[in-house]
């Protein structure tokens, strides 16, 4: 007996990344969480929480937490959305926007795959139109796709590659459908596509807290766009889809902007330490702004990923076209950074038995 949708039937279900058991003994640079603590100011919020706040139904709109956004980035708080991680948000659009072939969605590749994955859910057409080798966008074919949604990871991942301001700008001033541009990791980027706001009624901006923040455990994401587009946003969103907790700590997380962007400089500085070493052990490494880096060993890249997890050190690969020689790196603490050299340094010169390696597919998520 059947008891699903037929596109349900048919779809593949999205697979996150491994999550070990919390105090596990493992070195996880696989899911591009923040390698340093929240906000002092956020767990401070955390332990003074009342119970009223429990006992209670929270804001549907979360307007404290859309006064401390307004705040920080200069946006109108009725320009904001608040979503259960930018993930709802991304679900939220897919269903607002997208449907079946008359509206399909439209993003180039590689990029996060829970993209397709909710698009089948809606069900809705994808058309997916691939970078090519400089990872310059492919403008004019993501025009021609006519999307109802589009769909532009900037810092992309698992690339680690900006678009730039001026190609998002082209893109959004040719289509007549939405443009969704997901910034999930534009603390760690050298700009933003905020400005685009002012001038484009169809442009949204996807953010997250889960990245910059270091609240990966809270589920926090926010949009930013015109009230216009939001309307029919707010439409389409569990009422209560933030709770209580997340949006008190989640206000008091962003008002300390000189803590997260402390944690951003130095993951930056890192993550250049890392490609240097990375590439001194003969590994292809592009440059990023995101939180992690995409590497080419010098070996195959599925007995590396396997190798280093019996060691206790998890990152990420993906089997899947174009992908199949490289790992995603998450950048973390120097020092575990340094022991990620240290472990690879042997494993890259013995050249490890591509027969060690797991035959599965990871998704392209964060």
């Amino acid at each position: 007996m059947r008891y699903f949708r037929a596109s349900v039937e048919a779809m593949t279900g999205y697979r996150p990344g491994e999550q070990p058991r919390p105090g596990t003994p493992v070195l996880k640079l696989n899911t591009n969480e923040n390698p340093y603590p929240p906000s002092p100011g956020a767990i401070a919020a955390l332990r003074t929480l009342d119970s009223e706040w429990l006992r209670r139904y929270p804001d549907p709109f979360a307007k404290e937490f859309c006064q401390a956004v307004s705040a920080a980035l200069g946006v109108p708080p009725d320009w904001i959305l608040v979503s259960n991680g930018s993930d709802e948000l991304l679900n939220v659009l897919i269903r607002a926007c997208a449907e079946g072939a008359a509206r399909p969605v439209v993003y180039p590749t590689p990029t996060y795959v829970l993209y397709r994955t909710l698009a089948a859910m809606q069900p809705a057409q994808v058309v997916e139109i691939p970078y090519a080798d400089d990872l310059r966008l492919p403008i004019d074919r993501l025009v021609q796709a006519s999307g109802a949604l589009t769909l532009i990871a900037s810092p992309n991942s698992p690339t680690g590659h900006a678009v730039p301001l001026a190609d998002l700008r082209s893109l959004a001033a040719q289509l007549a459908g939405v443009l969704a541009i997901d910034e999930a990791y534009v603390d760690f980027a050298e700009g933003s596509a905020l400005s685009l706001l002012a001038d484009f009624e169809n442009v949204i901006l996807l953010r997250t807290l889960s990245k910059g923040y270091g609240l990966a455990g809270l589920r926090l994401g926010f949009g930013i766009a015109h009230p216009q587009l939001l309307s029919g946003l707010f439409k389409v969103k569990d009422s209560y889809n933030v709770d209580a907790i997340a949006t008190l700590v989640g206000a008091a997380a962003v008002r300390d902007q000189a803590y997260k962007n402390d944690c951003a400089n130095r993951v930056k500085a890192s993550r250049s330490r890392l490609t240097a070493g990375l590439r001194q052990l003969g590994c292809t490494v592009l440059p990023s702004q995101g939180n992690f880096v995409l590497a080419t060993p010098p070996v195959p890249a599925a007995a590396v990923q396997a190798a280093l997890k019996a060691r206790g050190i998890l990152v990420r690969y993906f089997d899947q076209p174009g992908l199949r020689d490289k790992l995603r790196i998450t950048v973390g603490t120097e020092a575990q950074n340094q022991k990620l050299l240290t472990e690879l340094k042997p494993l890259l010169a013995e050249r490890p038995n591509a027969s060690e390696a797991p035959n599965l597919a990871e998704p392209l998520a964060g």
